[in-house]
């Protein structure tokens, strides 16, 4: 079932769930204050209730409403990068978004910059809703979905959806912990590290053990049915050289001429577009492992990506 942003969003106000778009993924929104509908995003997803979501604002002062305290470093990101593709994690208001949070003391928060999200946030707003957790809408751990027809898809119409078009960013936010004082990169993302790095005027941290838990960031995740493996260029044509598997798909710069290849775009921001979907279509045309020509390792702006695929394959 498709909704019009006004349906969508009276749904959101009455506790239900609805996938809506955004710039990166679609997302399976619930209002963010109402414990009762976040626990439907984690039935439907079959997510552990102690893995936080993403709360998605309005705008910056629509985060107040969630943050316990509004760290230098968050109002430096967003007032940079809202509306956009950059969560920060903030300490928590007590007692709001508990159950979105994870049970944590910290909260993450975003701003979209899709219309269709926006359109949809607004009318929920006037009825009442503060803000709207969103993890990706997708079954636990798997492809997240960039168009409308893979979400009808993934839930079986199950749920309703706003059908937005494509995702234009493809992969989800760049995550920042502002909550300790320093910067940490949590996930990376089309907002890369080089342009976090310049607004801050500062180096970000690695995280360390006392990161809070962070969307997206289990060492296996956004895995296609079939098998992924990354391989650096030159050890991929060694390997397709000699014996390989059977339904063995190849997803590289190089063509392949000897089985099924897609081509894996030479610049960041259209690979990132593209990997879902990608991934989504080779599941569907049958591939049982999918050989990918890693992306370069040392340019930040290609660090979304290949952390995408680098969890993928360690779903294998």
């Amino acid at each position: 079932m498709t909704l019009t942003p006004h349906e969508a969003a009276v749904r959101l106000a009455a506790g239900g769930i609805v996938a809506l778009p955004t710039e990166t993924v679609y997302g399976l929104a619930a209002r963010a204050d109402d414990d009762a509908a976040v626990a439907q995003i984690f039935a439907a997803k079959g997510r552990p209730s102690d893995h936080p979501l993403i709360v998605h604002v309005a705008d910056a002062a629509a985060a107040q409403h969630f943050a316990g305290e509004w760290p230098a470093l968050a109002q430096q990101l967003t007032a940079a990068f809202w509306p956009g593709p950059l969560t920060v994690i903030v300490p928590r208001r007590a007692g709001v978004a508990q159950a979105a949070a994870g049970g944590q003391a910290t909260v993450g928060l975003r701003c979209p910059a899709h219309p269709h999200f926006h359109a949809v946030l607004e009318a929920a707003v006037a009825l009442g809703v503060p803000g709207l957790a969103a993890p990706s809408a997708n079954r636990f751990g798997r492809v997240s979905p960039t168009t409308a027809a893979h979400v009808l898809q993934e839930f079986d119409g199950t749920v309703p959806v706003v059908d937005g078009g494509a995702c234009g960013v493809g992969i989800e936010s760049t995550i920042v912990d502002c909550s300790r004082g320093r910067p940490v990169l949590l996930r990376p993302g089309m907002v890369d590290a080089a342009q976090i790095e310049a607004v801050l005027g500062e180096p970000l941290v690695a995280p360390d053990a006392q990161a809070p838990k962070a969307s997206g960031t289990l060492e296996a995740h956004y895995a296609p049915r079939a098998r992924v493996r990354l391989w650096a260029g030159a050890d991929l044509q060694r390997a397709l050289s000699g014996p390989h598997p059977a339904g063995l798909t190849v997803y590289s710069r190089t063509p392949w001429a000897a089985g099924p290849w897609a081509a894996f775009p030479a610049d960041p921001d259209t690979a990132a577009q593209h990997l879902f979907a990608t991934l989504r279509a080779l599941d569907d045309a049958g591939a049982q492992e999918i050989w990918v020509e890693a992306p370069p390792a040392d340019d930040p702006r290609w660090a979304g990506v290949l952390d995408r695929l680098r969890r993928a394959a360690a779903a294998g």
